[in-house]
């Protein structure tokens, strides 16, 4: 395995349980111990976790991945997803994007459609990384909502954020989560993510939720909306039919991406 899905899997397996040890990592991980040490301790420091002695629990803040180590996880099942995705953007739409790697892949699939060159498209992102992805394509308008950088996600946050998004109309937004429950709604880990993506999905025609399977029958700390706000939900094959049959019961459309 590589380093870097090492490092993803390692906070992958804090944020579900909260600590690790040096022997859980070899094993699960295939390392051997010096290695899963160095990686506990680069992760350490750059204050993503708390070394203990024979291991590492997670700190409060560590719960977000960084977007350089999630990009590596579950990648394929995001790029089916930004399939899904692009097929509900109509040529010459304004779209919202939310940050997160899911919806980074669906900016990407959006960039390589044939007809965007044709009609042009208009994105409205409060993601840096999107923003930077796009701003070489003269036929993609990049609208970026400022604010202060999340140095965890990448996403904007902050007053100024919702004042750009209160005078602008968009068609559809794609909005990212780190929990999509039925009973719960869509949440994130942080509030001031949660309050940025909730204006987005307020100012849109349309929001959609995009979410792998891991994702799903999961809750996180702040409330971004339920089906009222958001009545589709793109997920890829893995959701488990309990969870695709809690979310239409409460009135989601969940559109599978296989």
């Amino acid at each position: 395995m590589k380093r870097a899905a090492r490092l993803s899997a390692i906070l992958d397996l804090l944020a579900t349980q909260g600590e690790v040890t040096v022997d859980e990592l070899v094993e699960q991980l295939d390392a051997s111990p010096a290695t899963a040490r160095r990686d506990l301790d680069s992760l350490a420091e750059q204050r993503l976790l708390t070394r203990t002695h024979g291991g590492a629990v997670a700190q409060s803040v560590a719960y977000e991945l960084p977007i350089r180590y999630k990009s590596h996880h579950r990648t394929d099942e995001k790029a089916r997803i930004a399939q899904v995705a692009r097929h509900l953007v109509a040529p010459g739409a304004v779209v919202g994007l939310s940050g997160g790697t899911t919806t980074t892949a669906i900016a990407a699939a959006l960039a390589a459609r044939e007809d965007t060159a044709q009609h042009g498209l208009t994105i409205v992102t409060n993601a840096v990384n999107i923003a930077a992805q796009l701003a070489t394509r003269p036929d993609i308008k990049v609208v970026v909502t400022g604010g202060v950088i999340h140095s965890r996600s990448y996403e904007l946050v902050g007053p100024f954020v919702e004042q750009l998004l209160s005078g602008i109309q968009l068609d559809i937004a794609f909005i990212g989560v780190n929990g999509m429950d039925a009973g719960a709604g869509a949440t994130t880990h942080d509030e001031r993510e949660a309050a940025v993506n909730r204006m987005m999905a307020q100012r849109a025609r349309r929001a959609v939720i995009v979410a792998d399977s891991s994702k799903i029958g999961v809750s996180a700390f702040a409330f971004v909306g339920g089906p009222e706000l958001f009545p589709t939900v793109i997920t890829d094959a893995g959701i488990t039919e309990a969870n695709r049959t809690a979310l239409e019961s409460v009135g989601h459309s969940v559109l599978l991406a296989r």
